[in-house]
């Protein structure tokens, strides 16, 4: 695995643009952008690549990436209202509240 692969690498569609443009969170901003997801995917790569030779070449230390392991769990403060609420509709439909809840945050990914 090369250095670069460590680095969260995103491309989204810019509204405001009109194409597709890429970053790394971060660190690099938007930097790379163009009409095919899959180009502006490689091109950010090979910014990515060059961005990890010039820190080592001035021997600057490369900030910390952003892909990590996740443990699948999170708190969420929400509020006694919206807690009961939600509980309710869990119960409604035969289901935790944890799976209510997932279910319904996949629904907006």
């Amino acid at each position: 695995m090369k250095v670069s692969d460590k680095y969260l690498k995103i491309v989204e569609w810019s509204e405001e643009d009109k194409c597709y443009v890429g970053s790394v969170p971060g660190w690099i901003g938007p930097c790379c952008h163009g009409g095919d997801e899959e180009k502006v995917y490689k091109e950010l790569c090979r910014i990515v690549d060059e961005w990890v030779a010039i820190y080592k070449k001035d021997k600057s230390k490369l900030p910390q990436p952003t892909n990590k392991q996740y443990s699948g769990k999170f708190i969420l403060r929400t509020g006694e209202e919206l807690h009961k609420a939600l509980a309710v509709r869990a119960v409604s439909e035969g289901d935790s509240l944890n799976k209510y809840v997932v279910k319904k945050l996949k629904t907006l990914l």
